[in-house]
């Protein structure tokens, strides 16, 4: 109630008042001293009437209260209550004009109970939107650092942290699993959202993402400090185990000794903060298989296969290594997949050597089928490294002939026999493709092959208006990675899986529909590549130089 005895106390009490207030929540003076100017004028036109314009001023030095009620010169009067004719303005005042306004000097106001009350309401709520803005200022630009703070309470799981002069919130979620915090408790966190709601800002604070592992090692590794090693990625199964990578810009610097310190004593700090999350340090690498290889580190491998157009890689290890590349529930192969952005299967050496003959035997009996020869000609391509029959028919005719055992007419038959097989399947698509409905304007999207319409066709896409109306995704599929971390990522497949489509080509083939659909024109289509072009040149760099380096 101190608020409210100093609306009625003497103008020093006033003063002493508003500075106390302003000084306990960190907020401007002036604006206790409007919300008591607000608190007033809200007493006054209950005291003299809401349909009065009465306004209330306190000299900030001397603490004085001056009421008014203020009219406006106007030439006909239609309210009396907030206006005055300029013949009765120019009798208060001679130089009085239309549009002036007039004040009229009011009683001091005693204060009753209820309106005591009123205008205490009035300078709380006041003081405390000034509250929240100052909050959200103060913490609106600090999204991304650590904050320090004091275990307030937990609700339905959810942490409440005393910042000092705010609030922040771990959920749930955001916790490390299994971790138990009590009153009164420091804690460390990394602020990841800062909202303006109704309540108030809300601070959002998290000790379960990459970014707070990488934050942590930034205090405790000088190097990181100030950027002579870079981390390049991070993965987290938050109080288990995390995978970072990092990457010196000074040769004679080793990041992972760097982040390691003398005796473990850095890696130490940052896992004691973690709960004992286990923490592997790689090198980064540019080059994907050597990355990958390191990334599932403790587990030796023996070979890797990359697939580029889908970011994916096979590992192959031995027999004795594969419980440890693949880790606990998947763990260790989950963790060096997020550090790295690629999708890895892993296969044992026994399981690769079974599959190569397999496909072995599946691409002879294509080869036998196909184009009527018997097994030993069939694998005998096969081992010269044909894949299909496609590259049979189109290869230069020397490179078969030159296979131990075959001549130039030899040669010459298989690829003739190639061609036509080749020639009765694209006959049969093309029927196919007509009896689906697929449009023949379809056929004129570059990159588009009859195998394709057939797919486009099995999957409803039957006009240039529907493949112009498609998403990349719907082409190529996409990878639905679950919010649960234990959960692998789901893979949604597309109308063109099974055809060696990247997303740029799927993309290429949406804008040339658009294109033909008469959705867009050409010129629109290349506009965007100009502005780039022209940025680059603008800048001096190339595309691929412009290209900015990937993130923790």
């Amino acid at each position: 109630m101190a608020v409210v005895a100093g609306i009625s106390a003497n103008r020093l009490e006033l003063l002493q008042i508003a500075e106390a207030v302003a000084r306990e929540k960190t907020i401007d003076r002036k604006i206790v001293i409007q919300a008591m100017e607000d608190a007033i004028q809200k007493a006054a036109k209950s005291r003299y009437g809401a349909e009065n314009d009465i306004r209330c001023e306190i000299d900030p030095k001397t603490g004085e209260t001056r009421l008014s009620r203020v009219l406006a010169v106007v030439e006909e009067v239609e309210n009396e209550s907030t206006q005055i004719t300029l013949e009765d303005a120019r009798r208060r005042n001679p130089e009085a004009q239309v549009g002036d306004l007039i004040a009229e000097s009011l009683p001091p106001l005693d204060f009753g109970r209820v309106a005591a009350q009123n205008a205490k309401q009035v300078i709380v709520q006041k003081v405390r939107e000034a509250e929240r803005d100052r909050q959200y200022g103060e913490y609106k630009d600090r999204v991304g650092e650590i904050v320090n703070g004091t275990v307030k309470r937990a609700e339905y799981g959810n942490v409440i942290v005393d910042l000092g002069r705010a609030e922040g919130i771990i959920r749930r979620d955001e916790m490390i699993p299994r971790e138990n915090v009590r009153y009164g408790d420091r804690i460390r966190a990394y602020i990841y959202d800062v909202r303006r709601e109704q309540r108030g800002p809300q601070i959002f604070l998290s000790r379960a993402r990459p970014e707070f592992m990488s934050k942590l090692f930034a205090q405790e590794v000088p190097e990181i400090y100030d950027g002579t090693v870079e981390i390049k990625s991070v993965a987290r199964d938050p109080g288990s185990r995390a995978k970072i990578a990092v990457i010196s810009r000074d040769s004679s610097i080793d990041p992972v000794g760097a982040c390691v310190g003398m005796r473990g004593a850095r890696v130490q700090a940052v896992v004691n903060e973690l709960q004992g999350e286990k923490v592997d340090i790689i090198q980064w690498n540019g080059d994907a298989a050597s990355f990958i290889v390191n990334a599932l580190a403790p587990a030796e491998v023996s070979k890797v296969v990359l697939d580029e157009d889908a970011t994916r890689i096979e590992v192959v290890v031995p027999e004795s290594q594969l419980s440890l590349a693949i880790g606990r529930r998947g763990q260790n192969v989950r963790l060096a997949s997020q550090l790295t952005g690629w999708d890895i299967d892993i296969l044992t050496e026994q399981e690769e050597s079974e599959r190569r003959q397999k496909e072995f035997a599946e691409r002879s009996q294509v080869f036998m089928d196909a184009l009527d020869v018997d097994e030993v000609i069939a694998q005998l391509l096969v081992t010269e490294g044909f894949a299909s029959v496609e590259e049979v028919a189109y290869v230069d005719l020397s490179e078969i002939a030159h296979i131990e055992g075959f001549d130039e007419n030899t040669a010459n038959e298989i690829q003739t026999r190639a061609r036509e097989y080749l020639d009765k399947i694209e006959a049969e698509r093309d029927a196919r493709r007509r009896e689906l409905g697929v449009a023949d304007d379809l056929t004129g999207v570059e990159g588009v092959t009859t195998a394709m319409l057939v797919a486009f066709g099995e999957n409803g896409i039957k006009t240039l208006e529907d493949l112009a109306d498609c998403a990349t995704d719907d082409l190529v599929g996409w990878t639905e990675r679950s919010k649960e971390r234990e959960k692998e990522p789901v893979r949604h497949k597309g109308v063109l899986d099974g055809f060696e489509v990247g997303r740029k080509e799927a993309e290429d083939m949406i804008m040339a529909a658009r294109v033909l659909a008469g959705w867009i024109t050409p010129e629109e289509l290349a506009a965007p590549a100009e502005d780039d072009d022209q940025g680059d040149a603008e800048t001096g760099e190339d595309s691929d130089a412009a290209q900015p380096a990937p993130e923790a």
